[in-house]
Protein backbone atom coordinates (compact mmCIF):
# COMPACT_ATOMS: atom_id res chain seq x y z
CA UNK A 1 0.00 0.00 0.00
CA UNK A 2 3.03 2.23 0.69
CA UNK A 3 4.20 2.37 -2.28
CA UNK A 4 0.64 3.91 -3.82
CA UNK A 5 1.00 6.56 -0.83
CA UNK A 6 3.09 9.47 -2.74
CA UNK A 7 1.34 9.33 -6.65
CA UNK A 8 -2.16 9.21 -4.50
CA UNK A 9 -0.77 12.11 -2.88
CA UNK A 10 0.23 13.86 -5.98
CA UNK A 11 -3.52 13.40 -7.75
CA UNK A 12 -5.29 14.34 -4.88
CA UNK A 13 -2.72 17.92 -5.07
CA UNK A 14 -3.14 18.32 -8.16
CA UNK A 15 -7.02 17.78 -8.33
CA UNK A 16 -7.50 20.24 -5.28
CA UNK A 17 -5.25 22.92 -7.49
CA UNK A 18 -6.97 22.62 -10.54
CA UNK A 19 -10.32 23.12 -8.29
CA UNK A 20 -8.57 26.21 -6.61
CA UNK A 21 -7.72 27.41 -10.50
CA UNK A 22 -11.49 27.21 -11.78
CA UNK A 23 -12.98 28.68 -8.31
CA UNK A 24 -10.27 32.05 -8.59
CA UNK A 25 -10.86 32.95 -12.17
CA UNK A 26 -11.38 36.26 -12.09
CA UNK A 27 -13.21 38.89 -14.85
CA UNK A 28 -11.93 42.41 -15.04
CA UNK A 29 -14.85 44.45 -15.32
CA UNK A 30 -14.15 48.16 -16.28
CA UNK A 31 -16.56 51.31 -17.35
CA UNK A 32 -16.10 55.10 -16.69
CA UNK A 33 -19.64 55.72 -15.24
CA UNK A 34 -19.53 57.02 -11.57
CA UNK A 35 -20.74 54.19 -8.80
CA UNK A 36 -23.95 56.47 -8.49
CA UNK A 37 -25.08 55.42 -12.28
CA UNK A 38 -27.05 52.71 -13.19
CA UNK A 39 -24.24 51.23 -14.90
CA UNK A 40 -22.74 50.76 -12.43
CA UNK A 41 -25.59 49.18 -10.85
CA UNK A 42 -25.94 47.15 -13.55
CA UNK A 43 -21.81 46.02 -13.43
CA UNK A 44 -22.80 44.83 -9.91
CA UNK A 45 -26.10 42.91 -10.79
CA UNK A 46 -23.74 41.37 -13.70
CA UNK A 47 -20.74 40.57 -11.35
CA UNK A 48 -23.57 38.30 -9.12
CA UNK A 49 -25.22 36.87 -11.02
CA UNK A 50 -21.81 35.48 -12.79
CA UNK A 51 -21.12 34.47 -9.43
CA UNK A 52 -24.17 32.74 -8.98
CA UNK A 53 -24.52 30.83 -12.14
CA UNK A 54 -20.69 29.58 -12.05
CA UNK A 55 -21.28 28.46 -8.32
CA UNK A 56 -18.45 30.71 -7.70
CA UNK A 57 -15.87 29.25 -10.67
CA UNK A 58 -16.16 32.72 -12.37
CA UNK A 59 -15.63 35.79 -10.51
CA UNK A 60 -16.09 39.74 -11.65
CA UNK A 61 -14.27 42.25 -10.05
CA UNK A 62 -15.78 45.92 -11.71
CA UNK A 63 -13.69 48.99 -11.81
CA UNK A 64 -15.74 51.93 -11.94
CA UNK A 65 -15.28 55.93 -12.85
CA UNK A 66 -12.51 55.92 -15.75
CA UNK A 67 -10.35 53.35 -13.12
CA UNK A 68 -8.52 51.94 -15.64
CA UNK A 69 -8.74 54.40 -18.15
CA UNK A 70 -10.55 56.63 -20.24
CA UNK A 71 -13.56 55.29 -22.82
CA UNK A 72 -11.27 54.47 -25.97
CA UNK A 73 -8.31 52.93 -23.57
CA UNK A 74 -11.10 51.00 -21.84
CA UNK A 75 -12.18 49.74 -25.58
CA UNK A 76 -8.65 49.34 -26.54
CA UNK A 77 -7.77 47.23 -23.22
CA UNK A 78 -10.85 44.89 -24.54
CA UNK A 79 -9.59 44.33 -27.67
CA UNK A 80 -5.77 43.57 -26.67
CA UNK A 81 -7.18 41.25 -23.49
CA UNK A 82 -5.69 43.53 -20.79
CA UNK A 83 -9.11 44.16 -19.73
CA UNK A 84 -11.11 41.15 -19.82
CA UNK A 85 -15.24 43.00 -20.19
CA UNK A 86 -15.77 46.71 -20.94
CA UNK A 87 -18.89 48.82 -21.58
CA UNK A 88 -19.14 52.54 -23.10
CA UNK A 89 -21.10 54.34 -25.46
CA UNK A 90 -21.67 53.14 -28.82
CA UNK A 91 -20.17 56.74 -30.56
CA UNK A 92 -16.70 54.97 -29.20
CA UNK A 93 -17.35 51.49 -31.05
CA UNK A 94 -18.04 53.19 -34.22
CA UNK A 95 -14.02 54.16 -34.64
CA UNK A 96 -13.81 49.99 -35.29
CA UNK A 97 -17.30 49.19 -37.01
CA UNK A 98 -18.31 52.42 -38.56
CA UNK A 99 -21.88 50.59 -39.42
CA UNK A 100 -22.91 51.01 -35.62
CA UNK A 101 -23.01 54.84 -36.28
CA UNK A 102 -26.45 54.21 -37.71
CA UNK A 103 -27.70 53.38 -34.76
CA UNK A 104 -26.99 57.56 -33.90
CA UNK A 105 -28.82 59.25 -35.81
CA UNK A 106 -30.64 62.19 -34.61
CA UNK A 107 -34.24 61.82 -34.27
CA UNK A 108 -33.98 58.30 -35.86
CA UNK A 109 -36.17 56.74 -32.98
CA UNK A 110 -39.41 57.47 -31.88
CA UNK A 111 -39.12 56.14 -28.67
CA UNK A 112 -37.73 53.53 -26.15
CA UNK A 113 -39.87 51.07 -27.73
CA UNK A 114 -39.03 51.81 -30.59
CA UNK A 115 -35.17 51.56 -29.75
CA UNK A 116 -35.73 48.14 -28.00
CA UNK A 117 -37.86 46.57 -31.18
CA UNK A 118 -34.37 47.50 -32.67
CA UNK A 119 -31.69 46.46 -30.46
CA UNK A 120 -32.92 43.49 -29.07
CA UNK A 121 -33.84 42.07 -32.45
CA UNK A 122 -32.00 40.79 -35.68
CA UNK A 123 -30.94 44.48 -36.87
CA UNK A 124 -28.94 45.23 -32.79
CA UNK A 125 -27.38 41.52 -33.52
CA UNK A 126 -26.45 42.04 -37.30
CA UNK A 127 -24.52 45.37 -36.06
CA UNK A 128 -23.04 44.35 -33.10
CA UNK A 129 -22.01 41.01 -34.56
CA UNK A 130 -19.29 43.09 -36.64
CA UNK A 131 -17.26 43.58 -33.48
CA UNK A 132 -15.90 40.26 -33.76
CA UNK A 133 -13.66 41.19 -36.11
CA UNK A 134 -12.06 43.24 -33.54
CA UNK A 135 -11.35 40.96 -31.27
CA UNK A 136 -14.54 41.81 -29.06
CA UNK A 137 -17.43 39.59 -28.44
CA UNK A 138 -20.58 41.62 -27.98
CA UNK A 139 -22.62 40.30 -24.75
CA UNK A 140 -25.58 42.22 -24.40
CA UNK A 141 -27.00 46.19 -25.75
CA UNK A 142 -27.90 48.04 -22.47
CA UNK A 143 -28.31 51.68 -22.97
CA UNK A 144 -27.25 55.37 -21.99
CA UNK A 145 -30.45 56.56 -23.33
CA UNK A 146 -32.50 59.75 -25.11
CA UNK A 147 -29.72 63.17 -25.13
CA UNK A 148 -30.73 66.64 -23.92
CA UNK A 149 -28.32 70.12 -24.32
CA UNK A 150 -27.18 71.06 -20.98
CA UNK A 151 -25.00 74.57 -21.18
CA UNK A 152 -24.12 77.55 -19.04
CA UNK A 153 -24.73 80.27 -21.47
CA UNK A 154 -28.21 80.49 -22.90
CA UNK A 155 -31.38 78.49 -22.32
CA UNK A 156 -32.29 76.39 -25.98
CA UNK A 157 -35.23 76.87 -27.68
CA UNK A 158 -34.95 76.83 -31.04
CA UNK A 159 -32.09 75.77 -33.62
CA UNK A 160 -30.43 79.48 -34.01
CA UNK A 161 -29.93 79.56 -30.03
CA UNK A 162 -27.08 76.54 -30.25
CA UNK A 163 -24.88 78.92 -32.28
CA UNK A 164 -21.46 79.44 -31.09
CA UNK A 165 -21.96 77.62 -28.43
CA UNK A 166 -18.95 74.88 -27.72
CA UNK A 167 -20.66 71.41 -26.66
CA UNK A 168 -18.72 68.52 -25.36
CA UNK A 169 -20.20 65.55 -28.06
CA UNK A 170 -18.45 61.98 -28.64
CA UNK A 171 -16.47 61.44 -31.33
CA UNK A 172 -19.22 59.78 -33.48
CA UNK A 173 -19.57 61.31 -36.28
CA UNK A 174 -23.27 61.69 -36.72
CA UNK A 175 -23.18 63.70 -33.50
CA UNK A 176 -20.57 66.09 -34.53
CA UNK A 177 -22.02 66.57 -38.17
CA UNK A 178 -25.41 67.21 -36.59
CA UNK A 179 -24.18 69.50 -34.21
CA UNK A 180 -21.75 71.35 -36.94
CA UNK A 181 -25.23 71.91 -39.05
CA UNK A 182 -27.29 73.40 -35.82
CA UNK A 183 -24.21 76.02 -35.95
CA UNK A 184 -23.07 74.75 -32.19
CA UNK A 185 -18.79 74.34 -32.32
CA UNK A 186 -19.06 70.68 -31.44
CA UNK A 187 -15.84 69.41 -29.21
CA UNK A 188 -15.20 65.68 -28.80
CA UNK A 189 -13.52 64.68 -25.70
CA UNK A 190 -13.14 61.86 -23.42
CA UNK A 191 -16.24 61.13 -20.87
CA UNK A 192 -13.98 61.34 -17.70
CA UNK A 193 -12.96 64.88 -18.85
CA UNK A 194 -15.71 66.65 -19.04
CA UNK A 195 -16.51 68.03 -15.51
CA UNK A 196 -13.73 69.61 -15.81
CA UNK A 197 -13.91 71.49 -19.22
CA UNK A 198 -17.51 72.16 -18.07
CA UNK A 199 -15.85 74.23 -14.60
CA UNK A 200 -13.46 75.75 -16.54
CA UNK A 201 -15.42 76.79 -19.62
CA UNK A 202 -13.56 74.98 -22.06
CA UNK A 203 -16.69 74.44 -23.48
CA UNK A 204 -19.81 75.73 -22.72
CA UNK A 205 -22.31 72.69 -22.56
CA UNK A 206 -22.73 68.68 -23.12
CA UNK A 207 -25.20 66.22 -24.46
CA UNK A 208 -26.56 62.90 -22.19
CA UNK A 209 -29.48 61.95 -20.86
CA UNK A 210 -30.70 63.02 -17.51
CA UNK A 211 -29.51 60.40 -15.60
CA UNK A 212 -26.17 60.23 -16.99
CA UNK A 213 -25.64 64.16 -16.69
CA UNK A 214 -27.06 63.99 -12.97
CA UNK A 215 -25.10 61.42 -11.70
CA UNK A 216 -21.86 63.19 -13.04
CA UNK A 217 -23.21 66.16 -10.95
CA UNK A 218 -23.09 67.94 -14.53
CA UNK A 219 -25.96 70.32 -13.09
CA UNK A 220 -23.35 71.91 -10.83
CA UNK A 221 -21.59 73.86 -13.56
CA UNK A 222 -24.46 74.07 -15.67
CA UNK A 223 -27.13 76.18 -15.72
CA UNK A 224 -30.06 75.11 -18.38
CA UNK A 225 -31.37 71.91 -19.57
CA UNK A 226 -33.17 72.06 -22.80
CA UNK A 227 -34.96 68.59 -23.23
CA UNK A 228 -33.74 68.07 -27.39
CA UNK A 229 -34.31 64.08 -27.03
CA UNK A 230 -31.79 64.41 -30.04
CA UNK A 231 -30.37 61.14 -30.37
CA UNK A 232 -30.98 57.50 -28.67
CA UNK A 233 -28.09 56.43 -27.73
CA UNK A 234 -26.93 52.41 -26.94
CA UNK A 235 -23.83 51.11 -24.68
CA UNK A 236 -22.43 47.64 -25.65
CA UNK A 237 -21.00 45.54 -23.12
CA UNK A 238 -18.32 43.40 -24.77
CA UNK A 239 -16.01 40.65 -23.66
CA UNK A 240 -12.34 40.00 -25.12
CA UNK A 241 -13.21 37.54 -28.26
CA UNK A 242 -10.15 35.27 -27.04
CA UNK A 243 -11.34 35.23 -23.56
CA UNK A 244 -15.01 34.93 -24.25
CA UNK A 245 -13.89 31.76 -26.32
CA UNK A 246 -11.47 29.69 -23.42
CA UNK A 247 -14.89 29.70 -21.42
CA UNK A 248 -16.75 26.42 -21.41
CA UNK A 249 -19.93 26.21 -22.78
CA UNK A 250 -21.62 26.52 -19.97
CA UNK A 251 -19.60 29.48 -18.30
CA UNK A 252 -20.29 30.95 -21.95
CA UNK A 253 -24.01 31.06 -21.47
CA UNK A 254 -23.58 32.02 -18.05
CA UNK A 255 -22.21 35.48 -18.70
CA UNK A 256 -24.21 35.90 -21.63
CA UNK A 257 -27.08 35.58 -18.93
CA UNK A 258 -26.07 37.22 -16.70
CA UNK A 259 -25.53 40.36 -19.24
CA UNK A 260 -28.87 40.48 -20.42
CA UNK A 261 -30.54 39.50 -16.69
CA UNK A 262 -28.27 43.28 -16.10
CA UNK A 263 -29.40 44.95 -19.16
CA UNK A 264 -33.39 44.68 -18.35
CA UNK A 265 -32.27 46.07 -14.97
CA UNK A 266 -30.70 48.96 -16.29
CA UNK A 267 -33.26 49.64 -18.17
CA UNK A 268 -35.75 50.31 -15.69
CA UNK A 269 -33.37 51.95 -13.27
CA UNK A 270 -32.55 54.93 -16.07
CA UNK A 271 -36.50 55.31 -16.40
CA UNK A 272 -36.38 55.82 -12.66
CA UNK A 273 -33.10 57.54 -12.36
CA UNK A 274 -34.42 60.15 -15.06
CA UNK A 275 -37.45 60.96 -12.99
CA UNK A 276 -35.12 61.88 -10.11
CA UNK A 277 -33.00 63.75 -12.11
CA UNK A 278 -35.35 65.86 -13.48
CA UNK A 279 -36.00 66.94 -9.92
CA UNK A 280 -32.61 67.49 -8.48
CA UNK A 281 -31.81 69.66 -11.61
CA UNK A 282 -34.76 71.66 -10.89
CA UNK A 283 -33.53 72.08 -6.93
CA UNK A 284 -30.24 72.86 -8.29
CA UNK A 285 -31.36 76.01 -9.69
CA UNK A 286 -30.96 74.53 -13.23
CA UNK A 287 -33.58 76.28 -15.67
CA UNK A 288 -35.08 72.86 -17.47
CA UNK A 289 -36.91 74.30 -20.64
CA UNK A 290 -39.49 70.72 -21.53
CA UNK A 291 -41.79 72.73 -23.94
CA UNK A 292 -39.23 72.64 -27.34
CA UNK A 293 -40.33 72.48 -30.42
CA UNK A 294 -38.11 69.68 -31.55
CA UNK A 295 -39.16 69.89 -35.26
CA UNK A 296 -37.31 72.58 -36.54
CA UNK A 297 -34.10 70.21 -34.99
CA UNK A 298 -35.11 67.42 -36.39
CA UNK A 299 -36.17 69.21 -39.82
CA UNK A 300 -32.53 70.79 -39.99
CA UNK A 301 -30.55 67.40 -39.25
CA UNK A 302 -32.11 64.31 -40.34
CA UNK A 303 -31.72 64.15 -44.03
CA UNK A 304 -28.35 65.50 -43.92
CA UNK A 305 -26.89 63.32 -41.47
CA UNK A 306 -28.80 60.16 -43.03
CA UNK A 307 -27.61 60.90 -46.56
CA UNK A 308 -23.81 60.95 -45.11
CA UNK A 309 -24.39 57.68 -43.35
CA UNK A 310 -26.47 56.00 -46.75
CA UNK A 311 -23.12 57.34 -48.78
CA UNK A 312 -21.04 55.26 -47.27
CA UNK A 313 -22.98 52.01 -45.88
CA UNK A 314 -26.45 51.94 -48.13
CA UNK A 315 -29.96 52.43 -46.65
CA UNK A 316 -30.99 48.75 -45.73
CA UNK A 317 -30.17 49.29 -42.02
CA UNK A 318 -31.88 52.87 -41.55
CA UNK A 319 -35.03 52.22 -43.60
CA UNK A 320 -35.56 48.48 -40.68
CA UNK A 321 -34.98 51.05 -38.35
CA UNK A 322 -37.43 53.23 -39.83
CA UNK A 323 -40.19 50.79 -40.53
CA UNK A 324 -39.85 49.32 -36.96
CA UNK A 325 -41.06 52.28 -35.59
CA UNK A 326 -44.23 52.45 -37.70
Amino acid sequence: MKRFAAPLAVAISVAMLSGAAVAQTTLRFAHTQPTADTHHAAALHFKERVEALTNGEIKVSVHPAGELGNDPAVLEGVRLGTIDIGITGNPFFTRFEPRLNALDLPYLFKSYNHAYRVIDGPIGQSLVDGLRKHRMEPLAIWEIGFRNITNSKRPIRVPKDLEGLKIRTTPNPAHVEAFKILGAIPTPMPFTEVYLALESGTVDGQENPFSITYSNRFHEVQKHLSVTQHAYTVSILAMNLQKFRSLSEAHQKAVLQAANEAKELQRKLNREADKEALEGFRKAGVEVIEDVDTEPFRSAVFDPVKESYVKEHGSEIIDQIVAAGQ
